[in-house]
Protein backbone atom coordinates (compact mmCIF):
# COMPACT_ATOMS: atom_id res chain seq x y z
CA UNK A 1 0.00 0.00 0.00
CA UNK A 2 3.03 2.10 0.85
CA UNK A 3 4.25 1.29 -2.33
CA UNK A 4 1.47 2.39 -4.30
CA UNK A 5 1.21 5.73 -2.28
CA UNK A 6 5.03 6.37 -3.23
CA UNK A 7 4.08 5.73 -7.19
CA UNK A 8 1.08 8.16 -6.82
CA UNK A 9 2.45 10.80 -5.25
CA UNK A 10 5.73 10.29 -7.66
CA UNK A 11 3.46 10.25 -11.18
CA UNK A 12 1.43 13.46 -9.19
CA UNK A 13 5.21 15.14 -9.03
CA UNK A 14 6.30 14.58 -12.35
CA UNK A 15 2.92 15.50 -14.00
CA UNK A 16 3.43 18.69 -11.97
CA UNK A 17 6.62 19.91 -13.24
CA UNK A 18 5.84 18.62 -16.93
CA UNK A 19 2.88 20.80 -16.56
CA UNK A 20 4.76 23.44 -15.13
CA UNK A 21 8.31 23.62 -17.30
CA UNK A 22 8.68 26.86 -15.51
CA UNK A 23 9.18 25.67 -12.18
CA UNK A 24 11.31 22.19 -13.62
CA UNK A 25 13.77 24.89 -14.92
CA UNK A 26 13.52 27.17 -11.61
CA UNK A 27 14.21 23.70 -9.74
CA UNK A 28 17.09 22.85 -11.85
CA UNK A 29 18.76 26.09 -11.89
CA UNK A 30 18.32 27.01 -8.01
CA UNK A 31 21.39 24.90 -6.39
CA UNK A 32 23.91 26.00 -8.90
CA UNK A 33 22.66 29.95 -8.89
CA UNK A 34 22.36 29.50 -5.38
CA UNK A 35 26.27 28.73 -5.13
CA UNK A 36 27.36 31.30 -7.51
CA UNK A 37 25.58 33.72 -6.24
CA UNK A 38 26.62 33.09 -2.14
CA UNK A 39 30.24 31.96 -3.00
CA UNK A 40 31.17 33.96 -5.96
CA UNK A 41 29.13 36.97 -6.25
CA UNK A 42 28.83 37.22 -2.61
CA UNK A 43 32.82 37.12 -2.00
CA UNK A 44 33.59 39.52 -4.93
CA UNK A 45 30.75 41.96 -3.39
CA UNK A 46 32.13 41.84 0.25
CA UNK A 47 35.67 42.95 -1.69
CA UNK A 48 34.11 45.88 -3.15
CA UNK A 49 32.25 47.21 -0.15
CA UNK A 50 35.29 46.98 1.77
CA UNK A 51 36.76 49.61 -0.80
CA UNK A 52 35.02 51.97 0.57
CA UNK A 53 37.03 51.62 4.31
CA UNK A 54 39.56 52.98 5.49
CA UNK A 55 42.91 51.84 6.04
CA UNK A 56 45.19 53.41 8.74
CA UNK A 57 48.96 53.16 7.16
CA UNK A 58 50.12 53.62 10.75
CA UNK A 59 48.19 50.67 13.07
CA UNK A 60 47.61 48.45 9.80
CA UNK A 61 43.93 48.23 10.56
CA UNK A 62 41.12 48.69 8.56
CA UNK A 63 37.86 50.69 10.01
CA UNK A 64 34.42 51.01 8.90
CA UNK A 65 34.83 54.63 8.10
CA UNK A 66 33.74 54.95 4.36
CA UNK A 67 36.05 57.16 1.84
CA UNK A 68 36.44 57.52 -1.54
CA UNK A 69 40.38 57.80 -1.02
CA UNK A 70 40.69 54.33 -2.49
CA UNK A 71 39.23 55.25 -5.83
CA UNK A 72 41.14 58.48 -5.84
CA UNK A 73 44.55 56.64 -5.27
CA UNK A 74 43.87 54.55 -8.43
CA UNK A 75 44.69 57.94 -10.18
CA UNK A 76 48.28 58.63 -8.70
CA UNK A 77 50.89 58.04 -11.34
CA UNK A 78 52.23 54.67 -9.92
CA UNK A 79 48.72 52.93 -9.39
CA UNK A 80 47.86 54.23 -13.37
CA UNK A 81 51.37 52.95 -14.14
CA UNK A 82 49.67 49.34 -13.13
CA UNK A 83 46.82 49.86 -15.08
CA UNK A 84 48.47 50.68 -18.21
CA UNK A 85 50.95 47.80 -17.74
CA UNK A 86 48.46 45.34 -17.00
CA UNK A 87 45.91 46.03 -19.90
CA UNK A 88 48.78 46.61 -22.72
CA UNK A 89 49.83 42.95 -21.64
CA UNK A 90 46.25 41.71 -21.99
CA UNK A 91 46.39 43.36 -25.48
CA UNK A 92 48.99 42.36 -26.84
CA UNK A 93 48.54 38.95 -25.64
CA UNK A 94 45.17 38.79 -27.63
CA UNK A 95 46.37 40.27 -30.45
CA UNK A 96 49.38 37.67 -30.86
CA UNK A 97 47.19 34.95 -30.06
CA UNK A 98 45.01 35.94 -32.88
CA UNK A 99 47.39 35.42 -35.14
CA UNK A 100 48.75 32.54 -33.95
CA UNK A 101 45.52 30.60 -33.42
CA UNK A 102 43.73 31.54 -36.86
CA UNK A 103 46.05 29.56 -39.61
CA UNK A 104 46.28 26.43 -37.44
CA UNK A 105 42.43 26.87 -36.64
CA UNK A 106 41.34 27.20 -40.21
CA UNK A 107 43.55 23.82 -41.13
CA UNK A 108 41.52 22.12 -38.42
CA UNK A 109 38.77 23.14 -39.60
CA UNK A 110 39.01 23.18 -43.13
CA UNK A 111 41.43 20.56 -44.25
CA UNK A 112 42.15 18.18 -41.24
CA UNK A 113 39.91 14.72 -41.69
CA UNK A 114 39.79 11.47 -39.64
CA UNK A 115 42.59 11.33 -37.05
CA UNK A 116 44.39 14.14 -38.09
CA UNK A 117 41.29 15.99 -36.98
CA UNK A 118 40.87 14.28 -33.46
CA UNK A 119 45.30 14.71 -33.48
CA UNK A 120 45.10 18.31 -33.92
CA UNK A 121 42.07 18.73 -31.16
CA UNK A 122 44.13 16.50 -28.58
CA UNK A 123 47.10 18.34 -29.23
CA UNK A 124 44.87 21.67 -28.35
CA UNK A 125 43.22 20.79 -25.67
CA UNK A 126 46.63 18.69 -24.13
CA UNK A 127 48.62 21.54 -22.50
CA UNK A 128 44.97 22.55 -20.92
CA UNK A 129 44.85 18.92 -19.07
CA UNK A 130 48.70 19.94 -17.29
CA UNK A 131 48.15 22.05 -14.10
CA UNK A 132 48.49 25.75 -14.90
CA UNK A 133 51.62 25.70 -11.77
CA UNK A 134 53.57 23.21 -13.15
CA UNK A 135 53.30 24.77 -16.98
CA UNK A 136 53.94 28.24 -15.26
CA UNK A 137 57.27 26.90 -13.69
CA UNK A 138 58.59 24.89 -16.66
CA UNK A 139 58.51 27.53 -18.37
CA UNK A 140 61.03 29.26 -16.05
CA UNK A 141 63.40 26.58 -17.02
CA UNK A 142 62.73 26.54 -20.54
CA UNK A 143 63.84 30.27 -20.26
CA UNK A 144 66.41 29.95 -17.88
CA UNK A 145 69.98 31.00 -19.37
CA UNK A 146 70.90 27.52 -20.49
CA UNK A 147 67.27 26.20 -21.36
CA UNK A 148 66.44 25.17 -24.43
CA UNK A 149 65.54 28.47 -25.96
CA UNK A 150 68.98 29.59 -25.19
CA UNK A 151 70.19 26.51 -26.89
CA UNK A 152 68.00 27.01 -29.46
CA UNK A 153 68.57 29.63 -30.81
CA UNK A 154 71.86 29.91 -30.18
CA UNK A 155 72.51 26.58 -32.10
CA UNK A 156 70.81 28.30 -35.27
CA UNK A 157 72.84 31.49 -35.10
CA UNK A 158 70.32 33.88 -33.56
CA UNK A 159 72.51 35.00 -30.28
CA UNK A 160 72.75 38.49 -32.40
CA UNK A 161 68.95 38.67 -32.47
CA UNK A 162 67.53 37.66 -29.36
CA UNK A 163 70.46 39.84 -27.71
CA UNK A 164 69.23 42.68 -29.41
CA UNK A 165 65.50 42.04 -28.62
CA UNK A 166 66.62 42.21 -24.90
CA UNK A 167 68.40 45.48 -25.28
CA UNK A 168 65.31 46.99 -26.87
CA UNK A 169 63.56 49.60 -24.28
CA UNK A 170 60.47 48.22 -22.88
CA UNK A 171 60.36 44.56 -24.10
CA UNK A 172 64.15 43.91 -23.25
CA UNK A 173 65.84 42.27 -19.92
CA UNK A 174 68.69 40.92 -18.34
CA UNK A 175 67.26 37.67 -19.82
CA UNK A 176 64.46 36.21 -21.77
CA UNK A 177 63.26 34.85 -18.07
CA UNK A 178 63.17 38.56 -16.53
CA UNK A 179 62.26 40.42 -19.77
CA UNK A 180 59.12 41.56 -20.73
CA UNK A 181 59.25 39.26 -24.25
CA UNK A 182 59.51 36.03 -22.05
CA UNK A 183 56.58 37.45 -19.68
CA UNK A 184 54.49 37.47 -23.08
CA UNK A 185 55.71 34.17 -24.66
CA UNK A 186 54.47 32.48 -21.53
CA UNK A 187 51.39 34.57 -21.44
CA UNK A 188 50.81 33.43 -25.36
CA UNK A 189 51.39 29.82 -24.36
CA UNK A 190 48.91 29.48 -21.63
CA UNK A 191 46.07 31.26 -23.22
CA UNK A 192 46.34 30.11 -26.99
CA UNK A 193 43.78 26.98 -26.60
CA UNK A 194 41.52 29.59 -25.41
CA UNK A 195 41.86 31.15 -28.82
CA UNK A 196 42.36 28.24 -31.20
CA UNK A 197 39.06 26.75 -29.93
CA UNK A 198 36.42 29.36 -30.77
CA UNK A 199 37.95 30.09 -33.82
CA UNK A 200 37.73 26.55 -35.00
CA UNK A 201 34.01 26.79 -34.07
CA UNK A 202 33.42 29.95 -35.75
CA UNK A 203 35.22 28.85 -38.84
CA UNK A 204 33.25 25.45 -39.18
CA UNK A 205 30.18 27.15 -39.35
CA UNK A 206 31.37 28.97 -42.57
CA UNK A 207 29.33 27.40 -45.50
CA UNK A 208 32.07 26.14 -48.15
CA UNK A 209 29.75 27.02 -51.19
CA UNK A 210 30.20 30.47 -50.29
CA UNK A 211 33.80 30.43 -50.75
CA UNK A 212 33.47 28.13 -53.90
CA UNK A 213 30.86 31.15 -54.76
CA UNK A 214 33.56 33.79 -54.20
CA UNK A 215 36.08 32.08 -56.23
CA UNK A 216 33.74 31.33 -58.92
CA UNK A 217 32.97 35.10 -59.23
CA UNK A 218 36.83 35.68 -59.59
CA UNK A 219 37.43 36.56 -56.08
CA UNK A 220 41.58 36.03 -55.04
CA UNK A 221 42.19 33.45 -52.26
CA UNK A 222 43.11 36.49 -50.69
CA UNK A 223 40.11 38.36 -50.97
CA UNK A 224 38.28 35.78 -50.59
CA UNK A 225 39.76 35.38 -47.08
CA UNK A 226 39.21 38.87 -46.44
CA UNK A 227 35.80 39.11 -47.52
CA UNK A 228 34.17 35.99 -46.62
CA UNK A 229 36.21 34.10 -44.20
CA UNK A 230 37.41 36.46 -41.83
CA UNK A 231 34.36 38.57 -41.59
CA UNK A 232 31.99 35.27 -40.51
CA UNK A 233 35.15 34.26 -38.33
CA UNK A 234 35.56 37.47 -37.06
CA UNK A 235 33.20 36.48 -33.84
CA UNK A 236 35.04 33.54 -32.74
CA UNK A 237 38.20 35.77 -32.63
CA UNK A 238 36.38 38.06 -30.20
CA UNK A 239 35.08 35.58 -28.76
CA UNK A 240 38.51 33.59 -27.99
CA UNK A 241 39.69 36.95 -26.66
CA UNK A 242 37.43 37.43 -24.37
CA UNK A 243 39.21 34.59 -22.48
CA UNK A 244 42.71 35.74 -22.95
CA UNK A 245 42.07 38.83 -22.64
CA UNK A 246 40.52 38.66 -19.38
CA UNK A 247 42.45 35.72 -18.23
CA UNK A 248 46.12 38.06 -18.70
CA UNK A 249 43.73 40.98 -16.82
CA UNK A 250 43.62 39.34 -13.66
CA UNK A 251 46.47 36.98 -13.99
CA UNK A 252 48.86 37.21 -10.74
CA UNK A 253 50.89 34.44 -10.95
CA UNK A 254 52.95 34.71 -14.03
CA UNK A 255 54.08 38.50 -13.83
CA UNK A 256 55.82 37.66 -10.58
CA UNK A 257 57.47 34.41 -12.06
CA UNK A 258 58.61 36.24 -15.67
CA UNK A 259 59.51 39.93 -16.45
CA UNK A 260 61.36 43.09 -15.01
CA UNK A 261 60.30 44.75 -12.05
CA UNK A 262 56.48 46.10 -12.36
CA UNK A 263 53.36 44.98 -10.29
CA UNK A 264 50.03 44.47 -12.17
CA UNK A 265 46.52 44.73 -11.41
CA UNK A 266 46.69 41.35 -10.44
CA UNK A 267 49.85 41.17 -8.18
CA UNK A 268 48.38 44.59 -6.49
CA UNK A 269 45.34 43.38 -5.31
CA UNK A 270 47.52 40.15 -3.83
CA UNK A 271 50.07 41.87 -2.16
CA UNK A 272 47.79 44.66 -0.82
CA UNK A 273 45.36 41.42 -0.02
CA UNK A 274 47.96 38.91 1.27
CA UNK A 275 51.16 41.22 2.16
CA UNK A 276 49.85 44.10 3.41
CA UNK A 277 46.57 43.45 5.05
CA UNK A 278 44.91 46.65 2.80
CA UNK A 279 41.75 45.35 1.79
CA UNK A 280 39.98 48.61 1.11
CA UNK A 281 42.89 49.16 -1.96
CA UNK A 282 42.53 45.76 -2.79
CA UNK A 283 38.90 46.43 -3.42
CA UNK A 284 39.21 49.25 -5.20
CA UNK A 285 41.97 47.55 -7.45
CA UNK A 286 39.23 44.66 -8.20
CA UNK A 287 37.27 47.07 -9.39
CA UNK A 288 39.24 48.28 -12.40
CA UNK A 289 38.93 44.82 -13.88
CA UNK A 290 35.25 44.24 -13.30
CA UNK A 291 34.94 47.44 -15.52
CA UNK A 292 37.06 47.00 -18.05
CA UNK A 293 35.47 43.46 -19.05
CA UNK A 294 31.82 44.81 -18.29
CA UNK A 295 32.50 46.72 -21.13
CA UNK A 296 34.71 44.49 -23.45
CA UNK A 297 31.77 41.75 -22.80
CA UNK A 298 29.27 44.32 -24.04
CA UNK A 299 31.48 45.02 -27.25
CA UNK A 300 31.83 41.73 -27.63
CA UNK A 301 28.40 40.96 -27.66
CA UNK A 302 27.94 43.47 -30.25
CA UNK A 303 30.10 41.86 -32.44
CA UNK A 304 27.95 38.20 -32.16
CA UNK A 305 31.18 36.54 -29.70
CA UNK A 306 28.40 34.83 -27.96
CA UNK A 307 27.13 33.03 -30.89
CA UNK A 308 30.36 31.79 -31.43
CA UNK A 309 31.16 30.06 -28.14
Amino acid sequence: MSRMLERRGLSALTDALYRRPALWLFLLLAPPLLWFGLVYLGSLFALLAQSFFTFDDFTMNVSPVLTLDNYRALLDPANHDVILRTVAMAAAVTLAAAVLAFPLAYYMARYARGWRKGFFYVAVMLPMWASYIVKAYSWTVILAKGGLVYWFYRSFGLSGVVDWLLSLPGIGGDSLSTSTLGRFTVFTYIWLPFMILPIQAALERVPGNLIQAAADLGATPFMAFRTVILPLAFPGVVAGSIFTFSLTLGDYIIPQLFGPSGLFIGTMVYTMQGSIGNMPMAGAFTLVPVLIIAVYLSIAKRLGAFDAL
